[in-house]
């Protein structure tokens, strides 16, 4: 199992929102990707917001980003069919956003932390108890790598035997 976090242009109450890095990551670590804007997205909103919360420009990331169909092939590599979580509900609409600029379907579907934990009756004080943990484990936030290393520490905290399965290894990968 994998988790999985987006960061984007904004937030959709902002505007037209295109995603911008994709973080993957299991227990022993994370791989993040720069995504370059595609020319679909032109005209599609950027706030100044969003820049201050994750830190990365549009010329950073016009600079230094892979072309989504690049992102979306290595992404669906690296998943190699797992089954990939996130603690957002609007992760799947940048990964169908990828995809389209990329010219085909997602690869894979992203199911929500919260069937996870309903799956496996969850109770608060657990849950409480692994975002205090992993809050220590990963202090830095609103990167995509890091955030999704911070949601693998969750599961993995609550779920050892799922999330901490050898199939989820994923080696650490410099941005």
């Amino acid at each position: 199992m994998f988790a999985i976090d987006f960061e984007a242009s904004c937030l959709p109450r902002h505007g037209r929102s295109f995603p911008i890095e994709v973080g993957l990551a299991g227990v022993d670590g994370a791989r993040s990707w720069l995504i370059q804007p595609h020319p679909d997205w032109t005209g599609w909103d950027w706030t100044a917001e969003a820049e201050a919360l994750h830190g990365l420009s549009l010329a950073r990331i016009e600079r230094d980003g892979l072309p989504a169909h690049v992102v979306l092939d290595q992404l669906a590599d690296a998943v190699g069919g797992r089954r990939v979580v996130a603690d957002s509900l609007i992760d799947p609409y940048w990964l169908d956003t990828l995809a389209a600029a990329a010219g085909r379907a997602a690869p894979f579907a992203i199911d929500h932390v919260a069937t996870l934990m309903d799956e496996r009756q969850v109770d608060e004080a657990q849950i409480s108890a692994a975002v205090r943990l992993a809050d220590q484990r990963c202090p830095t936030r609103h990167r995509a790598g890091s955030d999704a290393l911070w949601l693998a520490s969750v599961m993995a905290l609550l779920w050892p035997d799922v999330a901490g399965s050898r199939s989820a290894r994923m080696p650490l990968m410099s941005r």
